[in-house]
């Protein structure tokens, strides 16, 4: 099976970004959904992570979102779905991990002075209760001391832009207290949220050298997947491979 609608994290180790092409999924899941709690027959759901696994090289373990900030440390090439988890993290070298999504960003993030990455899921709540902090700062932990965040680099996959993302105003400004960047209108002029905007404005606030992000909206593109525009329907995914701490 060709896996096809891949883009390149740009991170300076192996990560992409899938589409929904390329899978053995039916009907309103086709074709790679990548998603096993989303009604899928589990046999598509594993063929499919299987061919993500084979491109990334490595068995990859993917996160089941809490909507939080809740982090958990990968230490084996495993695969499958862990408890469920925001942010996963990991220093071993070969490790791949993935962050779901269908409309929340899913967020890839390498530290160069450690060589630790990780994978987060970021939607509204996640964005609001501090999830790319809290990746963040676990990346930092892991280093016990070392050089400035500027070795810090992220990718924000595609997600559901400001101009799609309506929401009551109440919502918005909730969450525009914390992340003024998230503040935005439908193109009918109504209230929304721009949670990938907020995304790289908090990257840059903490000191990342180097952010990127998809302009591809999940509701707007049909071979993304969008539980806002269909309902019932899969995931795609971010995924990032570890490639060990950086030369001496």
């Amino acid at each position: 099976m060709t896996l096809l609608g891949l883009i390149d994290a740009g991170l300076p180790v192996p990560g992409f970004f899938t589409s929904r092409t390329g899978g053995v999924s039916t009907g309103s899941y086709s074709e790679l959904n990548l998603g096993d709690h989303v009604g899928d027959v589990p046999e598509a759901v594993a063929r499919n992570r299987d061919i993500v696994s084979d491109h990334a090289g490595s068995p990859v373990t993917f996160l089941r979102a809490d909507h939080g900030i809740t982090v958990a440390y990968i230490t084996g090439k495993s695969g499958g779905t862990l408890p469920l988890a925001d942010v996963l993290l990991t220093t071993v070298p070969g490790v791949a991990l993935g962050a779901i999504a269908a409309d929340c960003a899913p967020v890839l993030m390498h530290d160069g002075a450690s060589g630790a990455v990780a994978a987060v899921h970021c939607g509204r709540e996640g964005l609001y209760q501090g999830v790319i902090d809290a990746a963040v700062t676990a990346l930092i932990e892991l280093r016990g001391c070392g050089p400035h965040s500027a070795l810090l680099t992220a990718s924000i996959g595609p997600a559901i832009c400001g101009r799609c993302y309506e929401v009551p105003l109440e919502m918005r400004e909730r969450v525009a207290r914390r992340h003024s960047a998230a503040r935005s209108e439908t193109s009918g002029g109504t209230p929304a949220l721009d949670i990938p905007r907020a995304i790289e404005s908090r990257l840059v606030d903490l000191g990342f050298g180097e952010v990127s992000r998809s302009r591809i909206c999940t509701l707007e593109d049909s071979q993304y997947f969008s539980h806002r525009r269909d309902g019932a329907t899969g995931r795609h995914a971010g995924v990032v491979v570890c490639a060990g701490p950086p030369a001496p």
